[in-house]
């Protein structure tokens, strides 16, 4: 089963969306579990302390190295990769998602304040992660969508073993437009190609609004997805 473990000093915000949906449904069908740990309950002192001032002076709070090690500790990460939420880790692709989401499962750290005292992160080796170039509160609801985008990816999670194959970020590209019923909404139609029943020439046309979609909106995603491409650069998708 593939395992959760967070760290938080507010494990009330836990399971939260986590309890709910694709996730809740999986979690209640013992395809993954989640545990929280406060990590108050490692502070010794009766005011349950986990923070101080920061060394050198400056504002806001800091962490403390010693709590912290004792709730890593006793969550016993196993093999299980310690993550930290952090505005200056590494990126979270999709390609991380999936690499996490096919082991055993994380021990996911949130940090609070002004951040977690360094020693900490260098001697119980947290792999700090971004989910975004902004700063939130604290790590919960970061830890919250590594989660979820790892438990989507499990096997029995999705209700199709195709669903998630087209996603974007799936193949380097960002994702197709999708349409449904009614055929004509305020106007605009289906595209015709859609309902042609053709489907090369759907999944032609769905290739090339992916590619067109990331080269407008992504240009980082487009340079890779061409330099990934055989033969080189090719011309850009139309439109």
């Amino acid at each position: 089963m593939w395992r959760a473990s967070v760290l938080t000093i507010f494990p009330e915000m836990f399971p939260g969306p986590l309890g709910l949906s694709l996730a809740g449904k999986a979690m209640a069908s013992g395809l993954w579990s989640l545990d929280v740990t406060d990590i108050r309950d490692h502070a010794t002192d009766k005011h349950r302390s986990v923070d101080d001032t920061p060394a050198g002076g400056g504002a806001g709070m800091v962490m403390k190295a010693d709590v912290l090690a004792r709730a890593v500790d006793a969550a016993d990460a196993g093999s299980r990769p310690r993550l930290l939420m952090s505005p200056r880790g590494a990126p979270l692709t999709q390609s991380r998602v999936e690499a996490l989401a096919a082991g055993p499962g994380v021990l996911v750290l949130c940090g609070r304040f002004e951040g977690i005292d360094q020693r900490l992160i260098e001697g119980r080796a947290l792999e700090e992660i971004s989910v975004g170039d902004y700063v939130l509160s604290g790590g919960e609801l970061a830890a919250m969508a590594l989660i979820d985008a790892c438990v989507r990816l499990r096997p029995g999670v999705m209700g199709k073993e195709a669903s998630g194959l087209d996603e974007s970020f799936s193949a380097g590209l960002l994702e197709y437009p999708h349409y449904t019923r009614p055929a004509v909404w305020e106007g605009r139609p289906i595209p015709e190609i859609l309902t042609s029943g053709d489907h090369g020439k759907i999944d032609a046309w769905r290739q090339d609004q992916a590619e067109k979609l990331t080269r407008e909106r992504r240009p980082d995603l487009w340079a890779a997805h061409q330099k990934r491409t055989p033969g080189g650069l090719k011309k850009p998708p139309k439109g």
